[in-house]
Parts: C-alpha cells; structure tokens; sequence
C-alpha cells in the first residue's frame, strides 16, 4: 500500500487538527456533535457538517480527562483525575454533575439515552438519573476496570479482580450476577443482543460469559494486551485489537469457542491500537501503533485507507450514529474527522 498521504481519505474527504494533548477518548454525541477528550483536561467540539472550521477547546476538568463518552442527552460525560463528573454541551458549556472525592479518579463512564449514568471510582460504581441525581451505589470487591451498559439500558456490567459483575439497574435489593474468572479484567463489552459479556484481561487474553447458562469462552494467543473491544452492529462478530491484525471472533454458529478467528489487514507487525465497528454494517475501522487508520469491511477483507501513519498511536476511535462519519485521535494529539457519505 501506498504511503503518500494523497492515498488516505483524510485527505481528499477529511480535516485534521493538532489538539496539543493525548486523545483519551472520542464519540459522536447525540446530536451529531464530536467530541474528543485530552489528557490535559480539555474537550474539544467538533461540527461534522464544517469539519474545517476551528473546533472549540472546553476546560472541563482541572487535571486530565480520564474518560468521555457521548452523553444521555446531548453533549458528552466526562471524569477526570480531579474527582469530577462533567457533562459538557454541544454549545461548550461545562457543568459539574458530581464531585466524586477530590483525591479520587474518574477513570470509567458510560451513558445511556434512557437518561442513566454511571461512574466508576475505585470499587464503587456510582449511577444517575438525567437530571443528574444519584440514584445509587454499587460496591465491587476490586477496583472497577470498565464498564458498560446493555443496549437496553436495562443492565450496567462491571470488570474487576476476579470477574465481573451483572446489575440489574432498577433493581430493589442491589445484587449482581457475579461472572467469575481468576484474574484481573479491564476492558468490557457486552453484546448488542445482550447474551454474552467480554473482559479484556491483564494478561495477553480475552474471557467472555454465554449468559444463557454461564459457559465461559477463553480467546487468547494475543502478543499484546487488548485494550480495545467492539461488536459489530448484529453481534455476530467481536473486533479486537492487541495483535498486529483486526483479530475478529465469531459470535455466531456456536461461536467463538471452538473456532478460530479472522485476521484483517494486518501481517506487517505494527500493532493495532484501536477498533470501532461500524454502527450498521459488518465493516471495521482500525487505528495502529504507528497513526495508520484503515477501515475494513469482514466479509471481503477489502481495505480502505483512512489515514497515513506518522502521527503516533491512535488511542481512539468512533463512528457516528449513521455510520457517515468516522472519527480518531492520537497519543500525540492529532485528531482527524472524515466524511464518508455519498457525494
């Protein structure tokens, strides 16, 4: 493959910017605004249909952004290493939702567009309504190593020391489903169907619960830690990094125990960093080590270029709702934004 930049969609259908800071996180919000999440604080604010125009620069947290996820409603929820909780608005304007401990982290946030919340800080996994009450707190026997919702909004899932645990939100005597497996679990994803959970774990392997009856799925072989997790828009594939190619594993025809995954677009030892799966279509995007971004669709194995390497390791990776647009940000601070509709 080419290595000019003339080669990459970003530069015939895309805008870049310097941010100055790691790109911890990325998302789409609700109303069709991006935004991105840097390790010094701030949120910077997008518009996709002006994607050359300045982006807006937020100071939303006195210290690092740790994690960013679109918010319930419009805009995007934030924690940072000064124990805060922030909702920031499509317009730039930063509000506090909680202060969680001045001297404690915000390291995991999910939302759902029911209106619920959640933080994770230390062991205890805090969740709240739209308006921003709290409505409860959850203790874990470790520290909390992510977090996600159902796609119903019905279920919040919880890794830690050991497992992970299965809440019931609405539930009246808060007690979870434990899913156990020795070990320390990060990362976690829990299928669009809502019949299995994935833990990325601390050693160089994933673990997944079949919910149904509890079977456990071990898949592993990977040279590196995976860090990043993304199901495909029907579940039927689980898209991973931490090897030097998109490792896919298949979620269907009795799935993926027993059968081998698929292996896109990769064979040249440059690890991949980062995946986000298309939000309708069996496609996958990938971020590298290097600052290559690629998207490629599963079925063919077809490879599209998005963005030439040279701008350090793609830390984060998202798509819009309708899958128009896809997004990235580096270790670096580079940030791009391209524009895949029709023209």
């Amino acid at each position: 493959m080419s290595e000019a930049a003339a080669d990459f969609l970003l530069a015939s259908r895309g805008a870049a910017h310097e941010l100055g800071a790691w790109v911890v996180g990325l998302a789409f919000g609700r109303d069709g605004t991006l935004g991105f999440g840097l390790g010094d604080g701030t949120v910077h604010l997008a518009q996709p249909a002006t994607p050359a125009a300045p982006w807006q620069s937020v100071a939303a947290h006195h210290g690092a952004v740790l994690s960013l996820v679109a918010d319930a409603g419009a805009g995007f929820l934030t924690g940072g290493d000064d124990g805060r909780l922030v909702s920031t608005a499509p317009d730039g304007t930063a509000h506090e939702l909680a202060q969680l401990g001045a001297m404690k982290w915000v390291e995991h946030v999910a939302a759902h567009e029911s209106g619920l919340r959640a933080a994770a800080v230390g062991k205890q996994l805090h969740l709240f309504d739209g308006a921003g009450a709290k409505l409860k707190t959850l203790a874990h026997p470790s520290a909390v190593g992510g977090i996600a919702f159902d796609a119903k909004g019905k279920r919040v899932a919880a890794s830690h020391y050991n497992g992970a645990s299965l809440w019931f939100v609405a539930a009246k005597e808060d007690k979870p489903r434990l899913l156990e497996w020795k070990g320390s679990h990060a990362a976690i994803a829990v299928s669009p169907d809502g019949t299995h959970v994935v833990t990325a774990m601390q050693e160089n392997a994933l673990h997944g619960w079949r919910l149904a009856d509890g079977q456990h799925m071990r898949m592993s072989g990977y040279p590196s830690k995976t860090r990043s997790l993304s199901f495909t828009a029907r579940g039927r594939w689980l898209a991973t990094s931490g090897a030097d190619a998109i490792v896919i594993w298949p979620f269907f025809g009795g799935g993926p125990m027993g059968k081998a995954p698929t292996e896109l677009a990769g064979g040249d030892g440059i690890l991949v960093s980062a995946v986000a799966c298309h939000p309708q279509h069996d496609v996958v995007a990938a971020g590298f080590a290097d600052g290559l971004v690629l998207i490629v669709e599963i079925a063919s194995g077809k490879v599209v270029p998005v963005a030439p390497p040279g701008h350090g390791a793609v830390s984060a990776l998202g798509w819009n709702a309708t899958g128009s647009h896809l997004a990235f940000g580096s270790e670096t601070g580079f940030a791009g934004l391209v524009d895949l509709s029709r023209r």
